[in-house]
């Protein structure tokens, strides 16, 4: 059978033929792939004539197509609905893929074509307009910082460390996804899941079915924290869950310590190599923070009020407890359990707000119509196309006068064969050059629903939705001529910005009252839950605190210099608890969101040194929130709280932010939206640190 990935689908939108796409097409492509791109970029370092953006930057953006669209199709489908082959697929071709990168930066004739196309234009005889000057001086960048200018025994060297690196990233990943099924907590006493609601207790009882267990299966997310200690009043039980989750890496076949001090070891031995101090001063030369300075300043101007604010809570939640038990001393495994009670006392239990939160409502009446309130653009399921899985479902995404803009793939529930958490990806990449529709996907981790029983959300869960669809209207409002520039191809810590904007339409008082509707009744949720969650939207001591435990012991790994790093896996915990001491965050109620044994963003995916990035595009979401509150004012129609959803604001962001991608440098496209530059009054005040 001809091989569907080596040729553009015919499918609409491009769709990789899912259904006829086999692992053998994968490797097939892959291989066909490289060698295409290897050859054309050949053709074009040798081209003789004179280079313009035609022979070279268009070009090259044209070399790549076929490996292109064989790896957008295969990571989404490998990331959310592994097996054994699939496995076996990035395990090989990961350190053949870094090696195909090396090929390519490492070319010296490639990088003379560049700077001949620089020279050309500088001196007028090629003119260039803001988007071919960017992707010019981002792709010589890219070859300056890849070791062009190494002499050639360390060019050999950078070859392996990188081959050895996307080899180790690669086995982190599997093992982290392995050690996360094996860490579930079964359940055999049903009275042990007093607290949960009936519709999730089905849930475990599904989740143990699945895996051919009797009893209540507790799956463990990615994060320290689990969603059923919110609920879960069996103390016991709780720290069991709780230790199940921060213990996940530590010990047996699925120990990851030594993997990742070996990636830690690697990644600053490539940066010496660079030329640079650590690998983190590699990852903030071409982020906004720009220097590391600015990074650990930010860091270190949150961390005492952060600190306080935590434990100011936790001796608010220590008083609970000892009133449920005077002698139980405030433990971590108590304080998602305390501190929903503590909501509950402020009229708004998390338990009774689920029933108003079904899924399906809250995608069409929430998530979807704020994106149609902003920037007019409307969803159409389209049950004849299918995604990567059975459960995901295809929405053509149309503009306010009909016409096509793209599709979103979305695939909200969890299963054994899925990475964590939740994410978007991009299968086509908007493209002007092309022509080419972008279709995003939205995945998330969602409890599935027993037969017959509504799929009810957290209220965490609906945040998750709200932010990862932020992420998926960067790419589908995406208007730039370079596929390689467009949605969400900017800086690590710009590329969180809008998604975190997004979750403010979630708090929309409006919004709420449509999208959050009893399952049986209809009924609107309660009015005075709604001015709760809106003033409950301040930041907790304890979800910034985690945050930036998990920040801090980033960079810690990749600011520490190699020599000081650990000689092994055995050194993993001294050097945590020496990190978080040495920043002054040490407090133990509140474990980092992610210990180094299962950070997947920086062991596993591409955060590394950058996970600040949530909290360095916090500033500029909480600046830009303040900007659609100023809007609302002025455009304020006599009502007691006018909407901040309004086409005009919404239009303005869409144009002159989300609509450039990656095509012109990040901070310009914030100041063009902004007028100035970001302000981080906002964020303190967010977190409660002003004044």
């Amino acid at each position: 059978m001809t091989n569907p990935l080596l040729s553009p689908s015919t499918l609409p939108f491009s769709l990789p033929d899912y259904a006829s796409i086999t692992e053998d097409h994968v490797r097939e492509a892959l291989n066909v792939g490289m060698g295409e791109q290897l050859a054309a970029l050949r053709e074009l370092g040798h081209d003789e004539s004179p280079a313009t953006v035609e022979n070279v930057l268009h070009a090259w953006e044209r070399s790549g197509a076929t490996l292109e669209r064989t790896l957008s199709a295969f990571w989404v489908a490998k990331a959310a609905d592994t097996n054994p082959e699939r496995d076996a697929i990035m395990a090989e071709y990961m350190p053949r893929l870094a090696e195909h990168a090396d090929a390519i930066l490492l070319d010296p004739a490639l990088y003379a074509r560049l700077t001949q196309l620089r020279d050309r234009a500088a001196a007028g005889e090629v003119v260039l307009d803001a988007e071919d000057e960017f992707n010019l001086a981002e792709r010589l960048r890219a070859y300056e910082r890849g070791g062009i200018t190494l002499p050639p025994e360390s060019q050999d060297r950078l070859r392996e460390l990188n081959a050895e690196l996307a080899r180790m990233s690669n086995a982190f990943d599997r093992l982290l996804v392995e050690g996360r099924n094996a860490a579930a907590v079964l359940v055999s006493d049903e009275a042990r899941l007093a607290g949960l609601p009936e519709d999730e207790r089905a849930g475990l009882r599904e989740s143990a079915r699945a895996r051919g267990m009797d009893g209540w299966l507790i799956t463990i997310t990615n994060t320290t924290g689990q969603p059923v200690l919110d609920a879960l009043e069996d103390r016991a039980l709780r720290e069991e869950v709780f230790q199940a989750s921060v213990s996940r890496g530590l010990s047996g076949e699925h120990d990851t310590r030594d993997l990742l001090v070996r990636i830690a070891r690697m990644r600053a031995e490539r940066a010496t190599l660079l030329g640079y101090d650590h690998h983190a001063a590699y990852v903030h030369e071409v982020a906004c923070a720009r220097t590391t300075d600015a990074v650990n300043d930010l860091l270190a101007r949150l961390a005492p009020g952060v600190v306080e604010i935590a434990a100011r809570e936790a001796e608010v939640l220590a008083e609970r407890l000892r009133m449920i038990d005077p002698q139980a001393r405030l433990e971590a495994w108590d304080w998602q359990f305390l501190a929903s009670r503590e909501a509950g006392a402020s009229g708004v239990d998390p338990e009774l707000v689920k029933p108003y939160l079904e899924y399906t409502q809250v995608l069409h009446d929430g998530v979807f119509a704020a994106a149609t309130a902003l920037y007019g653009v409307t969803f159409h399921h389209r049950p004849d196309l299918v995604g990567y899985t059975a459960e995901a479902s295809v929405y053509e995404v149309r503009e306010e006068d009909g016409s096509t803009l793209g599709a979103v793939v979305i695939d909200p529930y969890t299963r054994p064969t899925k990475q964590g958490g939740a994410w978007m990806t991009s299968i086509v990449d908007q493209s002007r050059l092309f022509g080419d529709l972008p279709v995003v996907t939205n995945t998330c981790n969602l409890t599935p629903p027993s037969p017959g029983s509504p799929s009810l959300m957290t209220w965490d869960n609906v945040i998750t939705l709200f932010h990862e669809f932020g992420h998926d209207l960067h790419g589908l409002l995406s208007d730039v001529r370079y596929p390689s520039r467009a949605g969400t191809a900017v800086p690590r810590d710009f590329v969180e910005f809008p998604s975190q904007v997004n979750e403010i339409w979630a708090f929309e008082p409006t919004l709420i009252r449509e999208y959050a509707r009893h399952h049986r009744t209809g009924e609107s949720i309660p009015t005075e839950w709604v001015e709760a969650l809106v003033a409950g939207r301040q930041s907790s001591g304890h979800h910034t605190l985690e945050l930036l435990k998990a920040m801090i012991l980033d960079q810690a790994w990749h600011q520490t210099p190699l020599a000081e790093l650990p000689a092994s896996g055995a050194g993993v915990e001294d050097f945590e608890a020496a990190a978080l001491e040495r920043a002054g965050v040490a407090f133990p109620l509140v474990p980092p969101r992610y210990r180094s044994t299962y950070f997947h963003h920086i062991f596993g995916g591409g955060y590394s040194a950058g996970y600040y990035s949530y909290l360095w595009s916090e500033v500029m979401d909480a600046d830009t929130v303040a900007w659609f509150e100023e809007q609302a004012e002025t455009a304020a129609d006599g009502s007691s709280r006018p909407t901040l959803m309004t086409r005009s604001a919404g239009e303005h962001f869409r144009r002159e932010l989300l609509a450039r991608g990656g095509s012109i440098e990040a901070l310009e496209t914030y100041r063009r939206f902004r007028g100035r530059d970001p302000e981080v009054s906002h964020l303190l005040a967010r977190i409660g640190l002003s004044g």
